[in-house]
This record gives structure tokens, C-alpha cells and sequence, in this order.
């Protein structure tokens, strides 16, 4: 093993320690089933990733694929924006009824509200919006998108978070690879002035009709927390999180942190099965497909997306992590933001059959 592969594995490890260390005040239900319903078609628009490519020709057999040209050929000085950080937005359809969602709002409005418009993805036609972790590259762009489009969304607009821990005060892990800036906190006061109701998913829900949370994610598999962040438990000012139970253990520190209350979002495809999106996964990919098979009661994946958060994982455990999610037989695997390049280079080693790669502008098409 050289010497950066056991520096790698000693982060893994200690990372790994200290996350089971204060993870331990934190206690998971019995996962209840949900009646999940059956969506006819799903399209997922990627707003906002850390890249762009060319289009690449044909389809997957199982996805339309379209990618949104990198610019504006109305105005040419116009080009979609590229940054660490991920956002999408999801519009299903059941017989007549269409909804649409955004999930995560990438690092800066700059990007998210550019490319909103250059993908055709309109604030007033959203239903509701979901957060999936309190992580700043993924909620960055939110209060400003709501400052500047409220009165076009609904009244009784709703933002899905995973639970109190996603208002968590966070900063960037000493040492730590891929983290460039202190990570700050969600403030929910402001949510509150923009009369927008928050509701927690600890437990497992359906989202307006047609998609369901995970709820807080059981972590069962092999998986590990890869190095990211640390995290406070209590607020402090109005900001941050109340979690008694948790700062108590942490002794008022900032610790390694597990993002407790991440959750992952899911679609039940009819004749083909769950679509299973993990925006960040740092409780696990494999978890997070587990828990939604757990939540839903349907056994079939038909995709799986998302950020893995696998860029700081060595080879052994990416080959691991491939071989786990082969068992499932999804039928395409679209790896996303902080999946990181080993990832892809495993997944074509292993599965290259259900390997669909992305990129900032892409849409995909499901169930047509």
C-alpha cells in the first residue's frame, strides 16, 4: 500500500471513530411501510454540478437523456454555471396530476437562479421544495431563490427537511479533502419571515402526492461517514440546532459529524420501480437504497442517483461499495456532485452496463 493510500485509510478510520463515537445518543425506529404511490414518468433536471460536458450521442435503454447547450445562443455571453454543489428539480406525472419539486439549491443563487432560467424550470410552476442535508453547497442558493420568487410560489409552501439536525452550525473539518470554506448554518428565522412551512421527515412521509422521503436513514451496511464536516448541536443566537441529547455527548464541542437527519428522496416508477435519489449520501448510498426498499415495500430499484459522497474513499472500499449496490440490479446508476472519479472508474470496472454519467444541464427522462 503506498503511502497516500494509508494516510487515506487512517482519515477513513478516524473519521469512522469519531463518527460512531457521537453517534450513539441518536436511536432509529422500527422503519414503517408506507403505501407509496405509483408515478407514470419522472424527469429529473440537473440545475446546478461541479462540471459541463458535451452531449454525449444515443440513449440510455432504460432514460432519455437531453443535456441543455452550455450557452444562451439567444445571448451568447449567457452560459449555464458550474460549482461544488448540487441542485434538481423533479416533475412527476400520475394519470392527469403533475408535480414538481426542487430538491437542494447548490452553493450560490448566482448559479441556481442562471440556470433555472437557461433549463426552463419555472419558481411558479414548483409544488414544494425539499432540503436533503444542512450541508451549505446544497442549501447556498435557497433563501435567496425564495427572496426573489415567494410571490410566485404557492401560499402554503412547504420545504421537507430531514429534521433539527439539518439546522445544524457546521465548519469545515480540519484536514479534511474537497472542503474549501466554513460551511455556516441554515438560519430557519429567515424561512419563517418568508412563510414557509417546514416540516421534519425523521420519519419516512409521502411528499405531495407522489414522491416519499426515506426518513432519517438507518445505518446498517458497511458504510462509513467519509471525512466532511464538524458540527455543533445548539443554537446559539436563534442560529443552529437544538439537540440536547446530542450537545451533551459532543460536551458543547464541535465533533465529527454524521448529518443524523439526512435524507434521501424516492419515486415509485410504475411497472419498473424505485428511482432512489441521494443527494449527498453520507449516511450511505447502500443504506439509503435499503431504507427506501425498507420504507416502500418494493423490491425492485430501477435507478439510482445522486451524490455518493465517495471522492475520498479508496479503491477497496468504491470496489466494495459497486459490488453492494450490483445486488440490488438496478437497472441504471447515475452518480452525481461528491461521487467522485474512483467511483465512475469502479462502477465501469464492475457494472459499466448501468453506468450513466452527468453533468450541470443534464435531463433525464424516466417511464416513457
Amino acid at each position: 500500500m503506498s503511502i497516500n493510500s494509508q494516510r487515506r485509510q487512517l482519515i477513513l478510520g478516524s473519521s469512522a471513530l469519531l463518527a460512531q463515537s457521537y453517534f450513539s445518543p441518536i436511536t432509529f425506529a422500527t422503519t414503517p411501510e408506507l403505501k407509496v404511490p405509483k408515478v407514470d414518468t419522472l424527469n429529473i433536471k440537473i440545475i446546478t454540478d461541479s462540471s459541463y460536458d458535451t452531449p454525449r450521442p444515443g440513449n440510455n435503454k432504460w432514460v432519455k437523456i437531453k443535456r441543455t447547450p452550455f450557452i444562451n445562443f439567444q445571448d451568447t455571453r449567457k452560459a449555464l454555471h458550474n460549482e461544488w454543489g448540487l441542485a434538481m428539480a423533479l416533475e412527476s406525472k400520475l394519470g392527469s396530476n403533475t408535480r414538481n419539486l426542487l430538491l437542494d439549491y447548490g452553493y450560490t443563487s448566482t448559479a441556481l437562479l442562471n440556470n433555472m432560467q437557461m433549463m426552463d424550470v419555472k419558481p411558479e410552476q414548483q409544488n414544494a421544495m425539499i432540503l436533503s442535508h444542512g450541508h451549505y453547497d446544497h442549501f447556498g442558493g435557497l433563501i435567496p431563490f425564495l427572496q426573489a420568487n415567494r410571490s410566485k410560489l404557492p401560499k402554503d409552501l412547504t420545504l421537507y427537511v430531514g429534521g433539527e439536525d439539518n439546522f445544524c452550525n457546521r465548519k469545515t473539518a480540519s484536514g479534511a479533502p474537497g472542503h474549501f470554506a466554513d460551511w455556516g448554518v441554515l438560519d430557519r428565522r429567515e424561512l419563517e419571515q418568508l412563510k414557509v412551512k417546514i416540516v421534519y421527515c425523521e420519519k419516512p412521509m409521502i411528499v405531495e402526492g407522489h414522491a416519499f422521503t426515506t426518513g432519517t436513514i438507518k445505518r446498517a451496511s458497511f458504510e462509513k461517514v467519509l471525512p466532511n464536516t464538524i458540527v455543533e448541536y445548539s443554537k446559539k443566537n436563534g442560529l443552529g440546532c437544538d439537540m440536547p441529547e446530542a450537545n451533551a455527548k459532543a460536551e458543547g464541542k464541535f465533533v465529527a459529524d454524521v448529518h443524523v437527519h439526512e435524507h434521501g428522496t424516492a419515486f415509485n416508477l410504475s411497472d419498473r420501480g424505485l428511482i432512489v435519489i441521494s443527494s449527498c449520501g453520507h449516511a450511505g448510498i447502500v443504506n439509503t437504497v435499503q431504507q427506501a426498499i425498507d420504507v416502500s415495500g418494493v423490491n425492485k430499484v430501477h435507478a439510482i442517483l445522486g451524490g455518493f459522497h465517495l471522492f475520498p474513499a479508496p479503491d477497496d472500499y468504491l470496489k466494495q461499495t459497486v459490488e453492494a449496490l450490483k445486488k440490488y440490479n438496478p437497472d441504471v446508476v447515475i452518480p452525481l456532485h461528491c461521487s467522485g472519479p474512483g467511483f465512475v472508474t469502479a462502477m465501469r470496472t464492475l457494472l459499466e452496463d448501468r453506468l450513466v454519467t452527468s453533468t450541470t444541464g443534464t435531463e433525464f427522462i424516466f417511464g416513457t
